[in-house]
């Protein structure tokens, strides 16, 4: 396995993230920011949930093609517009990451932003794999 997560158990329990992720992998994957983009360009999905999952769904999809699987996941960065919402939602975003993505969770941080490229995103996120 080329990605090692690091959990000090002196530091606050991680939840949906890992402290640190170390990687010993022969090939690295940057993966584009992704919204809830549908394959006509089109933003979908009404509230944070619904756009999270697309959003995570095409990073996903972007990785798979790339040779990569969720578990190879690094890094991911959220970027999303309302940090008080992303928090209050923030266990259902869990389950849907473990549905999508697993238990492997890679080193993550959320960032509350203005805006995203297309006024209608909630939220954004990219990614570093590694891949053995």
């Amino acid at each position: 396995m080329p990605l090692n997560r690091v959990n000090p158990p002196e530091l606050s329990p991680p939840t949906g993230f890992s402290h640190a992720v170390t990687a010993t992998g022969s090939r690295l994957v940057f993966l584009a920011g992704q919204t809830a983009l549908d394959g006509e360009g089109k933003v979908t999905g009404a509230n944070l949930p619904e756009q999270f999952e697309v959003a995570l769904a095409n990073l996903l999809t972007a990785l798979r093609h790339a040779g990569g699987t969720p578990a190879d996941l690094a890094r991911v960065t959220v970027y999303a517009t309302d940090v008080a919402d992303y928090r209050a939602v923030a266990p259902e975003l869990g389950r849907i990451w473990r549905r999508l993505a697993g238990r492997d969770y890679p080193a993550m941080a959320v960032v509350g932003i203005v805006r995203l490229w297309d006024d209608q995103a909630l939220v954004e996120l990219d990614g570093v794999a590694v891949l053995g």
